[in-house]
C-alpha cells in the first residue's frame, strides 16, 4: 500500500495538465484486482484441491469458490456444483500482487512484447486472461500437465478509457507502445 500511496502523488501531478484535475482526490485509483479461475465440469478432486491451493500461493489469500447458479443439461452441469474459484484483493496485498505482476510475472510470459490497450472497458477496468499460471513464481515447480489459465480483472475509479490508460502506464502496467499495435495485423493493398 506504500508503494501506492506514494504514486498517487506523483500519478497526480503527472495527470493534472492532461484531465485537468485541481485535486489529489480526482485522480483516479486501482480500488480492487480480482483474480478467477473455472474448474469447469472437472471431478477431480486432486486437480480441485491443486488449483485452489496455488491460487492461495500466488495470491497470498484464501479463495472462494463460485458455485453453478443454475442446471445445465447439455454441460451435464447441476445447481450449487463448484466451477472456479475467485479472490478479490485490495490493499497491501492489493499492491505486492500488482508489483509481482508488472516486475516479474509478465516479463517470464512467452515472447512478450506488452498488452493491448483494447483490453481496458469503458468504464476504466482493465482485464487480462492468462493461459498458464506458471509464470508465477510461486507456481513454476509444478508438472506440466497441471497448467490452468486465470482472468485477471483490475478495477479502477477512473471515468474513462483514456484516464484507465494513463493511470495504469503511470503505476507501470507494461502496454505495447502504440506503434506495436499495428505490428501483426495484414494491410491489404488496393490494386
Amino acid at each position: 500500500m506504500e508503494m501506492f500511496a506514494e504514486k498517487k502523488n506523483k500519478i497526480f501531478d503527472l495527470m493534472k495538465a492532461d484531465f485537468g484535475y485541481k485535486n489529489v482526490m480526482q485522480a483516479p485509483k486501482i480500488e480492487k484486482i480480482i483474480v478467477s479461475v473455472g474448474t469447469g465440469s472437472v471431478n477431480d478432486k486432486n486437480k480441485i484441491a491443486l488449483i485452489e491451493d496455488r491460487i492461495t500461493k500466488i495470491t497470498g489469500q484464501k479463495p472462494s469458490a463460485r458455485k453453478a447458479k443454475k442446471s445445465i443439461a447439455a454441460f451435464k452441469l447441476r445447481e450449487g456444483t463448484e466451477i472456479g474459484y475467485q479472490v478479490t484483493m485490495r490493499g497491501e496485498r492489493m499492491g505486492s500482487f500488482f508489483d509481482k505482476m508488472v516486475n516479474i510475472a509478465l516479463p517470464r510470459t512467452k515472447d512478450f512484447r506488452g498488452l493491448s490497450r483494447k483490453s481496458v472497458d469503458s468504464i476504466g477496468n482493465y482485464t487480462l486472461g492468462l493461459r498458464d499460471h506458471t509464470i508465477f513464481t510461486e507456481a513454476s515447480d509444478e508438472e506440466l500437465k497441471n497448467v490452468f489459465g486465470m482472468s485477471i480483472t483490475i478495477v479502477t475509479t477512473a471515468k474513462s478509457k483514456e484516464e484507465a490508460i494513463a493511470l495504469l502506464s503511470n503505476m507501470g502496467w507494461p502496454f505495447k507502445k502504440e506503434a506495436d499495435d499495428t505490428v501483426g495485423k495484414k494491410v491489404r493493398k488496393k490494386k
